[in-house]
């Protein structure tokens, strides 16, 4: 090979080089995210209706537009679709919900996998809620599926407390609930309190969840030195602090104590004003929980709405065929459990009337998946309508489940319909600010700007 052919093939290949190198660094083509028009609903934004019909504009997985109908301009290339007649909701947002426990009619730590998880999650979706925060029970799986799921598509968005703390031998009663391989921290000391909330906070936590609840005196209470210290950490951590009560007297100590939020309805007395007061001046979160106990005995009842397609969807057909048992439901109904939990009801939605017309800033949620009765999805829309049963009116309690439960998880990206907030949406055929229970009636629900249901059905 002469000197000059050398030369050529040499130049020839840094050209070839020089060319592979740049298409290396060379960014793939980025597709433009997908642009749709829902036109023609009327629109709650989390607050209140809209007058008319509206046109909502969804780009990627966020709200671009919201406006009347007419008054914004359809982007080129939109997929638009005609939603007339029906009405736009944010997705439900459940600050107070478990998954993993449960399986058919039975409760255990070995149901807390991936697959069990997923499929809750899904069935939540199903119902149109979008959110769950796991209050506490979740074993260490719990942290990994928090950061995997948090921004799924196929279900809820999963986030929670982590395992929670609770007293030695007390609430929550791990061999009662099957939780053989109990995960919940249980401190002896406020120090070891503090340990347990820094553990938690580094490996990935929402909120802190406390047990302080005798169960009517049949187990040891967390004392006020653990929770104390407990509430005190989460604060130095960022992180708010939940804590499950049955009485008066345990809610206003946790709320002296500093605690953020009170997970459940005070069921044993009327609530009284310094309790309303202390609430309001801290800014405490008051969840009711409604459903909890009414779960406890309406199945039994069978009332008509168990025989609605949107329920049956729901259940379990192993739960199903307990609810279909005569002779489990003439054992049920005539229990003491069943009276007491009827009069926890009353009481839970007495005060629920109490605290809101007081102004007590108030979340949503219903304990479902902690049990097999508490079923996740359904419990959602039966808890809208019992806390319209309390005074609230759709709208109010719709504003509940929407936005304010965004606020007391902190989620300032999700809970309204406004441009920038992420495309979480239930698209309903009829109007739940007329009637609570419209919210059942869904056409579609959106996640993430991508529609991933129709309406619920049997399987």
């Amino acid at each position: 090979m002469t000197p000059l052919i050398r030369a050529r093939v040499g130049a020839l290949a840094a050209l070839v080089l020089h060319a592979a190198l740049g298409c290396a660094h060379t960014p793939a083509p980025v597709s433009p995210p997908s642009v749709f028009v829902l036109d023609g609903a009327r629109v709650f934004d989390g607050e209140a209706l809209s007058s008319g019909p509206a046109t909502v504009v969804i780009e990627g997985e966020r709200i671009r537009a919201v406006g009347p109908r007419g008054s914004i301009q359809v982007p080129a290339k939109a997929q638009v679709l005609d939603y007339s007649g029906k009405t736009i909701i944010p997705g439900l947002i459940s600050a107070h919900s478990h998954v993993g426990n449960v399986s058919g009619v039975e409760t255990g730590r070995r149901f807390y996998t991936r697959e069990n998880v997923s499929r809750q999650l899904a069935r939540y979706l199903d119902y149109g809620v979008t959110t769950i925060n796991s209050l506490g029970l979740n074993p260490p799986l719990f942290y990994t599926l928090r950061r995997e799921l948090s921004r799924n598509t196929s279900g809820a968005d999963l986030h929670g407390a982590g395992p929670g703390i609770g007293a030695p031998l007390g609430a929550p009663p791990a061999r009662g609930m099957g939780l053989e391989d109990d995960q919940v921290a249980r401190p002896e000391t406020a120090e070891a309190a503090r340990e347990a909330v820094r553990d938690m906070a580094a490996q990935g936590v929402d909120m802190v969840k406390l047990w302080v609840d005798s169960m009517n005196g049949g187990l040891p209470k967390l004392s006020p030195e653990i929770y104390r210290a407990a509430i005190d950490e989460a604060h130095r951590h960022g992180l708010r602090a939940a804590a499950h009560i049955h009485d008066l007297e345990d809610a206003k100590a946790v709320v002296e104590a500093g605690v953020d939020v009170i997970a459940h309805g005070v069921r044993d007395q009327p609530v009284d004003d310094a309790f309303i007061q202390a609430m309001k001046a801290r800014g405490v979160w008051y969840i009711p929980t409604l459903n909890l106990d009414e779960a406890n005995y309406i199945y039994a009842e069978h009332p008509a709405w168990m025989d609605e397609p949107f329920f049956r969807a729901a259940v379990d057909p192993a739960l199903r065929s307990r609810f279909d048992s005569p002779e489990w439901r003439r054992e049920t109904l005539a229990s003491q459990a069943a009276e007491k939990a009827r009069r926890a009801v009353t009481l839970n939605l007495e005060n629920l009337s109490t605290l809101h017309r007081a102004g007590v800033k108030l979340g949503f949620g219903t304990d479902s998946g902690a049990l097999p009765q508490r079923i996740p999805g359904f419990a959602e829309h039966r808890e809208l309508e019992l806390m319209t049963q309390a005074g609230l009116t759709p709208a109010q309690a719709l504003r509940v489940a929407t936005r304010d439960s965004a606020e007391l998880l902190g989620l300032k990206d999700q809970g309204s319909i406004a441009p920038g907030q992420v495309a979480d949406l239930v698209v309903l055929d009829s109007d739940p600010t007329q009637d609570i229970r419209n919210t059942r009636s869904i056409s579609a629900v959106w996640r993430r700007g991508v529609r991933v249901r129709g309406p619920v059905t049997p399987e």
